[in-house]
């Protein structure tokens, strides 16, 4: 089962000039992931939109969990 992720799952805090800070957790896990990132046109499509994509929720969720090698 595939879970979709949802605005919800995140938390926008303004960092300075052009910067925020997104905190992700993990609906599965409670495990809170972020960043900061400077990303406006992200940030617009996702917290600035009414109806943000599913494709940047995930770039957005990519961005804040660290990579697994």
């Amino acid at each position: 089962m595939i879970m979709k992720i949802n605005l919800s799952d995140f938390r926008f805090e303004f960092n300075g000039h052009g910067h925020y800070r997104v905190s992700y957790t993990s609906p599965k896990t409670g495990k809170v992931f972020t960043c900061v990132t400077s990303d406006m046109p992200l940030i617009d499509s996702t917290k600035n939109s009414d109806n943000p994509k599913q494709k940047d929720l995930n770039i957005l969720k990519a961005k804040c969990k660290p990579t697994r090698f």
